[in-house]
Order: structure tokens, then sequence, then C-alpha cells
């Protein structure tokens, strides 16, 4: 089996990195170090600069703990300095890569390509590229970037949970700190509400605690800055675990300290405060999400600390709810990315965390909106390929008295359909505002907020209004430099009646971007208009002007009057589409609008007909500015 076959997904945490290799017939295996399951976060930077990761690391940091760092991960600058000498926190990390890296390639035979790094939902897009950066330079290209509790999610409905579309989940992730994150189901997979972290509310601050406690009742235990405090600390961590299937243990620890008996009641009194601090987050994530806890179908503890005594019964009394069993809790994010199939879409607000070393966002796609469905492209490719019949038809019946296209006298005019001119400059307008998520994901949008998907689609929206304006007006022009006409009249037909429909798109993209809010349906059904109304007015458009300009010879005149009468009821029919929603609400309008339309047919009416259609697009999309409006609030907090 060759690299490119293979797929390598890392879980580097603050404590401990666990990574699994993913094989294409769909079964995995967990890389070990040293013999375990769990390679610990700490390094060791020895005197000639070569750094240690693994037991080395801790065995060396129990003799000289002057050279250790035990959660690099953790530390808030570009270098820190170790027994007097400035490393770059980089290279730390890296080390720990590095080591996972050549663990998979000696499983799988050679260097693996596909690698995916699971990461915190709070995580800013300048902590995700500094860990880019570090997985670069420890030799694994450029990874994809999965966030934790969406990789959870999706391991879990992939394992037989059953989750709607709109329905929420909560996953509360017990690694060496605690974080609390809200989800919502959506057509494209899940997305972030919200996510509140505290890096003092997990394992890590239940062992210093529980080392603590120990060191009062024999005060000769070392500290982790004394030689031997380490190898404490270690033996400490080892009973902790165990205590999570069992109610007394003997923790080993190094020679010549004698064993001591740790009790499960012990460590429940020790991990009380933290937990009760971890299951308060939980409930305040579901409230920065406005999502009541009736509403959510899952609560799903993982990480390697839900195994603690006490961990789901915080996670009821802070939430009323209570958790679902997940198997081996501490690998469901790592296995979940490992069944993911690129970078997360979601929509992560970042936690109160503080900054971290590395470099900007510039040019990292810190959010991916999805692409839409195949049908959501086929419904935005309708509207422009109708536009194009529209203008087509347009020029091709249109009539040109007293000159040519190459010369005119002073008394030439135009007799043409301009209302399907309109509606040619409205439709091809919708086409692009169809593809406004598409544009969102692929405009480079900076900043912070760059993150967040309302910002893209916002942008994203604009940039598709624009588009759409500029074609309508090309359309005048191109039409107006056919015939040889002044470009008034082409303009006048071809602009105006876009002006509507951009402006209230104009306002979505506004309220989108600065409200927080987002549309059940995901942006791209946010933004498909129904197309069933574009192809039932074009073709009766087309049909009513068919109607009017053909020769009417005696024995078509009958057909001739029923193909109009036939565009005007389409007409209306396509009115209807857009107006409202449901079968039921559209067979009401439909049925008067569509009679309306079918009684009044003549030459003067196609632009009544037409403006009348304008009017109903723009009433589309002021319903769609209203859905988005009293669409929920997803709270964000920024890191950066």
């Amino acid at each position: 089996m060759g690299p490119g076959e293979a797929c390598l997904a890392i879980d580097c945490g603050s404590s401990s990195t666990v990574a699994v290799v993913a094989w294409p017939g769909g079964g995995w295996t967990q890389l070990r170090f040293d013999g375990g399951l769990v390679l610990p976060a700490g390094v060791w930077v020895a005197p000639d600069g070569s750094l240690l990761t693994g037991d080395a690391a801790w065995r060396q940091a129990s003799e000289d703990p002057s050279r250790f760092v035990a959660s690099p991960l953790l530390l808030t600058g570009e270098t820190t300095v170790v027994a007097g000498v400035e490393v770059a926190v980089l290279d730390l990390v890296a080390a720990v890569l590095r080591r996972v890296g050549d663990e998979a390639a000696r499983v799988v035979g050679a260097r693996v390509g596909d690698v995916r790094l699971v990461v915190p939902a709070g995580w800013g897009p300048r902590r995700r590229m500094w860990l880019r950066q570090a997985a670069h330079r420890a030799g694994l290209g450029q990874p994809s970037l999965v966030e934790a509790p969406v990789a959870v999610a999706g391991q879990l409905v992939a394992g037989g949970a059953r989750v709607l579309v709109g329905q929420f989940l909560l996953v509360c992730d017990f690694g060496g700190g605690f974080e609390a994150t809200v989800l919502r189901r959506g057509p494209h997979g899940f997305e972030v509400l919200s996510t509140l972290h505290d890096p003092a509310a997990g394992g890590t601050r239940v062992d210093e605690l529980l080392l603590e406690r120990l060191r009062k009742a024999d005060p000769t235990l070392p500290d982790v800055s004394e030689p031997g405090g380490y190898g404490v600390l270690a033996g400490v961590r080892a009973g902790r675990e165990e205590l999570s299937s069992r109610s007394v243990v003997t923790v080993v620890l190094p020679d010549p300290l004698p064993a001591l008996v740790v009790t499960s009641q012990v460590l429940e009194s020790v991990a009380g405060p933290v937990l009760r601090r971890a299951g308060g987050l939980a409930g305040e994530a579901l409230a920065a999400a406005e999502v009541e806890p009736a509403q959510v179908v899952g609560v799903f503890c993982t990480g390697g600390g839900a195994v603690m005594p006490g961990a789901v019964r915080v996670v009821v009394e802070g939430t009323g709810l209570v958790p679902t069993g997940v198997e081996q809790p501490g690998l469901a994010a790592v296995v979940g990315a490992a069944s993911a199939s690129g970078p997360a879409t979601s929509t992560a607000p970042a936690g109160p965390t503080g900054g971290h070393p590395g470099g900007g966002a510039a040019g990292m796609p810190v959010v991916d909106l999805g692409l839409p469905s195949v049908w959501r492209v086929v419904a935005g490719a309708v509207p422009a390929l109708a536009s194009l019949g529209l203008l087509t038809h347009f020029v091709a019946t249109a009539e040109l008295f007293n000159g040519t296209r190459m010369s005119r006298s002073p008394y030439t005019y135009l007799l043409a359909n301009w209302g399907e001119l309109a509606m040619a400059a409205v439709v091809v307008l919708v086409a692009c505002l169809s593809f406004g998520g598409v544009l969102a994901s692929a405009l480079a949008v900076s900043g912070p907020a760059a993150r967040l998907p309302g910002v893209r689609v916002g942008t994203g929206l604009v940039a598709a209004a624009v588009m759409g304006v500029s074609v309508a007006g090309l359309y005048g022009v191109g039409a107006a430099l056919f015939f040889g006409m002044p470009l008034d009249p082409f303009l006048r037909w071809s602009l105006w009646p876009v002006v509507p429909v951009a402006v209230v798109a104009v306002v979505g993209s506004l309220v989108a971007a600065r409200s927080g809010r987002a549309p059940a349906a995901g942006w791209h059904g946010w933004l498909a208009f129904p197309v069933s109304s574009v192809l039932a007015a074009s073709v009766g458009m087309v049909l009513l002007q068919s109607s009017l300009t053909a020769a009417r010879w005696p024995d078509l005149v009958l057909f001739l009057d029923a193909a109009g009468r036939v565009g005007g009821l389409l007409l209306g029919v396509g009115m209807a589409l857009a107006v409202v929603s449901g079968w039921l609400p559209r067979l009401l309008v439909a049925a008067p609008l569509a009679v309306f339309c079918a009684a009044v047919i003549s030459a003067p009416a196609t632009g009544v007909l037409a403006v009348m259609y304008v009017v109903a697009v723009t009433v589309w999309w002021l319903r769609r500015l209203w859905h988005l409006i009293r669409s929920p609030i997803r709270v964000e907090h920024h890191a950066w």
C-alpha cells in the first residue's frame, strides 16, 4: 500500500498526542509510541540543541527539569527560554509532529501524503496557520485542518447517531483543557454556533492539584521544578487515568520514593472544582449559541478526561442534559478526522483563548463554505441560460424600420419587446446572485473576521450584485450597438429593472456580514432562487412575444392567440412562484395572476408584465432578507 492511499490523522493536544492511520478499506490503526498509545506533549531540549520527545523526554525531565517544556502548545510567544537558551516554540511542536510522522511512515512503509490535523473549534486563523507551519517544518507537507467537535459529530453520525438537518449537538471535550461546543447540522455538514474553552478546566489542572494534595500528605515529594518532580507527575497522571475504572490505585513513583495509594474519593474531591468549571462552560456555550437545552438532540463527552469520575455528572448539572456514551472518547476526534474528506466547513467562533505565536493568516483558507450541490449548480445555471435565451429572442424578434443596422435615416425607429430585455437583465442578475456563495468561497477576504461565513457571504453577494448589474448593462450596450441605435432606451430597460433587486441584495449582504445571523437552510440554499419561477416566466415571455411577432396566416391565428394566452398564464405562474412559498399559497396566488396576465396580453402590455416580474423577484429577495433577519444570532468570540 502506497503512502498516497493512506491517511494520517493527528490530534495534537496540550498534554498529549494521539494519531491514527486510516486505510482505503475503511479500517484504521492507532499509532504506538514507546509501547503506549499516547505520545506525551512534553519536549526536552538537550545541551547540543537536539530535541527529545515521548518517554525519553520525561525521563530526562525528571533529572533536569530546567530543560523541559511540558506543554509547547500553551506557550504564548514565538520563542521560549530553556536553560538560558532561546528556543523557537515552533520547533518544539514540530518535534512532536515529526515523531508522529516518522511512526506513521514506519507503519505505512513510506511518508503519508494525506495528513489531517485536529484543531480546537476556538482557534483563530493565526493559530491555525501557526500549526500548519509547525507541520510543514516537521515534514508533513500542507495538512488539512479539521475542527475537533466537527470531526466528533461526523464520526458519531457515521456510527449511527441520528441527527437531522437543523438539529443541535453539544460536544464537551475533556482534554488537557476543556472545550464546550454547540453545533448545528446543516445541509452541507456540521457548523459551530458557539465554543468556549478554558485550559485550566481539564486533566492537566487536575493532575497539578492532585500532586499538590499528595505533597501536602508527604512533603518529601519533589515539585516539578525539582529533580524527580516530572517523574512524580507522570506517575500521578497515570494513576488518575487508572482511577477512571478502579476505586483504588497504587501510584508508582521513581526510586527511591515509595509508592502511594490514591482513591477515587480523593480524586473527586480534588477534581470537583475543575470539573464544575467545565460543566458551567457547557451551559454557557448553549446560552452563547441561543440554543435551549430542549433543542439539543445529543450531548457527547469526548477526550481522554471524559472518563474521569464526575465528568458526566457536571455536564448534567451545567446543562440539564444527560450525555450519550461515546466509545473510546479519547479517539473520537482523531478517528472522525481520518474519515473527513478535507478541512472542516464551519463557522467556528473562537473561544476565550489568548494570543499565540506564529505568522498571520494571509492566504489561509480559514473559511470554507463548501461547494453547492449539483442541484444548486443547475438551479444557478438555468437562469443564466434563460437570460441568454431571452436576450437572443429580443434581438431576433425586434424590427428596425426606415433604416438598417449599417445606416439609418432620421426617422428610423425600433419596434421591440422591451419587456423581454428587462426580463433578460433581471434573470441574469438572479443567476449571479445564486452563485454568491461560490464567489464567497473564491474571494480572498483578509482580517480576523474573514473566517466568519457571514462576512464572506456578504462580500460574495456584493460581488455577485456588481457582476449582475454589469452584465445587464452590457446587454443594453450590446443590443444598442447591434441595431445602431441610441443607448438611452436600451439602458433604461436593462439597468433600471435590476436596481431594486440589487439594492435588496446589498442590504442582505450587510445583514449577513454584520449581524452574525445565518439562515437555517445554509447560505447556498438561502441564495437559491426558485428555478421553476425562472423557467415559467421565461418561457411565458418567449411565447407571448412569438405570438405577437409571428406571421399571422389565417390557419395560424388561433394557434398564435392560444400561445400568447399560455405565455401570459406562465408569466403569472412565474410571478406567484417567486412571491410566495408552499403549494397551496402558490396555487391561490397563481390563479388570479395567471388569469390577469393572460387577459391583458398585447404589445404594450409586455413591458408592464416584465415590470410585474421584476417586482416579484424583488419581493422574493425581500422575503430572503426577512428570513435572515429572523434567523438566530451566532455569538462569536474572536481570539484574534
